[in-house]
């Protein structure tokens, strides 16, 4: 529509702009009784010597009884236009604004939630998949081949933390004998550690040396370490699926950690990196503004970004992507800086492709959270609590199998979780606060989920089939329809600039006009149910796509 549109005024406007100059141009005003769309005529009047107003006024004149539009108005050097509602009504309903793109031949991966295993996922980590997976499902709809991955970070002196804890007060328990969630066992001893380390200092210093044990492959210290891991994994496995996330490839940094000591004692031989006196290899980036950065230690062990190093250029060989980004948290911000700063010293191929997603921080009511104290929202915990207050709600508004219930609580509390995770711009810090995230009316996730099954509901009951034409529609299914018109560009945009809230904020937009409409419209038995239940059908398929792409499951009924 928009592409015909800028096409009438390219043909009227050729003098002065070319139609993809128009088509950057065009507008939406800010109050819809300003028209639907709008184009500012300043930059007209140096070419034609007239004032934006006269200028607006001329076009005007010319696209007055064009049959696209219904009016056009010059308004303070903004030439406005109001689509003709016929027109507009059949475009919408008769385009299928829901479906992908065809495929690009474009290669991207997406790494994200990479936790470590001595604890169990967080609300941090909650925020992180949510932005991972949709990010993931937008760039996907736009015809990208998408490879999810994510690398668990298994080993190193806090993974130890627990493992000592564990071998010195565990007394062999298992989570199966405890009859706790197997990551959540782990993770109560990475708690307990730090506890444990108050009264006694010299823990510091065991864990040190379990580490040294496990580099050296000691056969005890492995053993304990894949035993707690596989609790870590199995626990992880769980909160993965009940979250409605899963990953194409894993990586683990047991099997990469000392790999890419050979690219940087490369980048040694070529003059790249330097030798300190101490024998420690350092990279010099302030000529970049960023500072020195040691790379290899004296030892000769490597930093944690020489790690980052092999594995992008291993994701290179094993993928050929375009564009590899990483879904990390702000507090990451320079070490991404710095691993492409790295990359394009080396030449990498894999270096132009590297694009940091960096996401702020999920705060609550109570401050900051802190692992090692104990103090984190647990994802698990965070989910079954949501859950209960869920399905609490829908006790209260209808009787249902308590089984049916449970299931209707998860998909409500997740669709809750997902949405105040993703509507927060993702660059910003956000705060969490559960019991307005579950609120059925309002800026919410179950709000969403209530519009769905409102025009679900509406189809279910009627008995005449939709019909696909235009009408004169009225001002309450003329926003409807230009809401709905506007999907395919909102998908573009957040897919471009990797940013799920504005799809969030849309869809929140979308069914505010969609409930105005119920409310002020009839559908079924009105003198244009066939036309308004198209208008219903086209609603349920665009916000149903829009849910899925924000990775939140629907549900029928409420």
């Amino acid at each position: 529509m928009k592409k015909e549109i800028n096409a009438v005024l390219a043909h009227y406007m050729s003098d002065v702009a070319d139609a993809e100059t128009l088509a950057q141009m065009l507008e939406t005003p800010p109050d819809e009784q300003l028209g639907d769309l709008s184009l500012p005529c300043f930059s007209f009047a140096r070419v034609l010597k007239k004032s934006p107003q006269a200028i607006a006024a001329d076009f005007a004149a010319k696209l007055q009884y064009h049959p696209l539009f219904a009016k056009v108005a010059a308004v303070g050097g903004y030439l406005n236009l109001f689509i003709n509602r016929h027109y507009l009504s059949e475009t919408v309903l008769s385009t299928s604004l829901d479906a992908p793109l065809p495929p690009t031949g474009r290669s991207v991966v997406v790494e994200y939630c990479s936790p470590n295993t001595n604890k169990p996922l967080h609300l941090g980590h909650l925020r992180n998949m949510a932005i991972g997976e949709s990010v993931a499902r937008l760039l996907d709809f736009q015809g990208n081949r998408i490879t999810k991955t994510c690398i668990f970070n298994d080993r190193g002196v806090h993974i130890c933390k627990s493992m000592l804890a564990y071998q010195l007060y565990g007394q062999g328990a298992t989570p199966q004998s405890l009859g706790i969630k197997s990551d959540h066992f782990v993770g109560n001893f990475y708690v307990l550690f730090a506890r444990k380390l108050a009264e006694n200092p010299q823990l510091e210093e065991q864990a040190q040396a379990m580490l040294a044990s496990w580099e050296a492959e000691d056969p005890a210290v492995r053993s304990l370490w894949q035993t707690m891991n596989r609790w870590a994994f199995e626990g992880f496995e769980e909160t993965f699926a009940r979250f409605g996330t899963a990953f194409d490839t894993a990586f683990y940094e047991s099997n990469i950690y000392s790999q890419g000591r050979a690219i940087i004692m490369d980048g040694v031989k070529k003059g790249l990196f330097t030798i300190r006196e101490d024998g420690a290899v350092i990279a010099d980036l302030s000529a970049s503004g960023l500072d020195e950065k040691v790379l290899l230690r004296s030892d000769g062990t490597s930093v944690y970004i020489v790690q980052d190093v092999y594995l992008a250029h291993l994701k290179k060989e094993k993928f050929a992507y375009d564009e590899s980004i990483y879904v990390v948290g702000n507090e990451q911000d320079y070490h991404f800086k710095v691993l492409k700063k790295l990359l394009e010293m080396s030449g990498a191929q894999c270096a132009a492709g590297i694009r940091h997603l960096s996401y702020g921080m999920v705060e609550l009511p109570e401050g900051k959270m802190k692992s090692r104290e104990g103090t984190v929202v647990d994802a698990d915990d965070l989910i079954a609590s949501t859950t209960q207050l869920a399905a609490q709600e829908i006790r209260l508004r209808q009787t249902l199998p308590e089984e049916e219930i449970q299931r209707r609580g998860l998909v409500v509390a997740l669709a809750a979780i997902k949405y105040q995770l993703l509507k927060t711009e993702t660059t910003k810090n956000m705060l969490f606060n559960p019991s307005e995230a579950i609120r059925f009316e309002g800026d919410t996730g179950p709000y969403l989920l209530y519009s769905y099954a409102r025009a679900a509901s509406i189809l279910r009951k009627a008995t005449v089939t939709p019909e696909i034409s235009g009408w004169d529609a009225n001002p309450f299914e003329a926003r409807l329809l230009k809401h709905l018109s506007r999907f395919p560009e909102v998908v573009a945009t957040s897919a471009k600039g990797l940013m799920p809230s504005l799809l969030a904020v849309y869809a929140t937009e979308l069914c505010q006009a969609f409930n105005q409409f119920f409310h002020e419209c009839p559908v079924l038995r009105s003198h244009l149910e066939p036309q308004r239940l198209a208008l219903v059908t086209q609603f349920r398929s665009v916000l149903g796509r829009a849910l899925y792409l924000l990775g939140i499951d629907v549900l029928e009924e409420m």
